[in-house]
């Protein structure tokens, strides 16, 4: 069933009455090559983390990741009331948060950037509206677009899809009545093949991977909006594309971070490493995301007709 989607207030600082990670005797067994863990993801990457686990565990089969995917705000929840060491989501601590953790929780927690994501807008195979520019997409979040189509995200409560285009897109303005939501992003592509007049919002891992078997029958189902780049000299519309992220062309582009609270070597800190060194970067990359830790080449080539 898809639901209204209305902007939810972000956990606060000032709610939060739990305490940090205990070091229980399971923790002191833990080694960084050996033990289970809970961890918390933003559900907008989905494919590209499941990809990195199935990876992280094959090299580590005595290590163990148990992971919930589920919306943004959830996933602070879990790390703020102690049901996990470490969350992926589209943002890291702020200074306010490094004190909180340092200071009151007595549990140091970092975080990093990993790769950067760029959100997608998805229509209908059929619609003739492949193109569109940031006043489009203003007008179509604040109910104010003209060809009255529906805005569909990925999530009933506070997703980092929701929170993006709050901050980034409409900045602060009120969401139209237009706006509804799925419960997640195939959810959101499934909506959006059977309805000509909606418009999807997407993480690009959900259709970018060219491998992946779902995403690849996502793309026979929908296609990508080309969105227009005012900076741009040889080409006025782009699609979200890792050259067009790296080089700033695309106008909706987001971090990927870790939130790590791990005071000792375990699984988390193996894990988080994984991530940034070259295994897990390329793993971003095969994943249509760019990578935030590794130098990313970009070279002109001409195609063969």
């Amino acid at each position: 069933m898809l639901k209204r989607c209305f902007p939810c207030i972000l956990i606060g600082l000032g709610g939060v009455l739990y305490t940090g990670c205990h070091s229980g005797p399971h923790i002191q067994q833990e080694t960084p090559t050996a033990g289970t863990i809970h961890i918390s993801v933003d559900e907008s990457f989905k494919p590209v983390i499941d990809s990195q686990l199935k990876v992280f565990e094959s090299s580590f089969p005595d290590a163990h990741i148990l992971v919930d995917y589920k919306p943004e705000a959830a996933c602070l929840r879990d790390l703020y009331g102690d049901s996990t060491r470490l969350v992926i989501i589209t943002r890291g601590l702020t200074l306010p948060e490094e004190r909180y953790f340092r200071d009151t929780v007595k549990t140091a927690a970092i975080s990093g950037i990993l790769a950067y994501d760029a959100v997608a807008l998805v229509v209908n195979n059929h619609s003739r509206d492949s193109v569109m520019s940031m006043d489009d997409v203003r007008n179509l979040l604040e109910g104010n677009d003209p060809k009255k189509r529906e805005a569909v995200m990925d999530g009933v409560s506070a997703t980092s899809t929701v929170r993006y285009v709050l901050d980034s897109v409409i900045q602060g303005k009120t969401l139209g009545k237009n706006v509804i939501a799925a419960r997640s992003s195939p959810q959101v592509i499934s909506y959006v093949s059977e309805h000509d007049n909606a418009v999807g919002f997407v993480g690009v891992s959900w259709i970018g991977d060219q491998e992946d078997s779902m995403e690849l029958a996502f793309q026979q189902k929908v296609k990508v909006v080309a969105i227009r780049c005012d900076r741009c000299t040889d080409q006025p519309f782009i699609l979200p594309f890792q050259a067009n992220i790296v080089l700033k062309k695309y106008p909706m582009v987001r971090g990927l971070y870790y939130i790590l609270k791990e005071n000792f070597s375990g699984v988390g800190n193996n894990f988080v490493n994984f991530l940034q060194y070259e295994r897990g970067q390329l793993i971003f990359k095969r994943a249509y995301l760019v990578p935030a830790r590794m130098n990313f080449d970009i070279r002109d080539v001409e195609m063969q007709q």
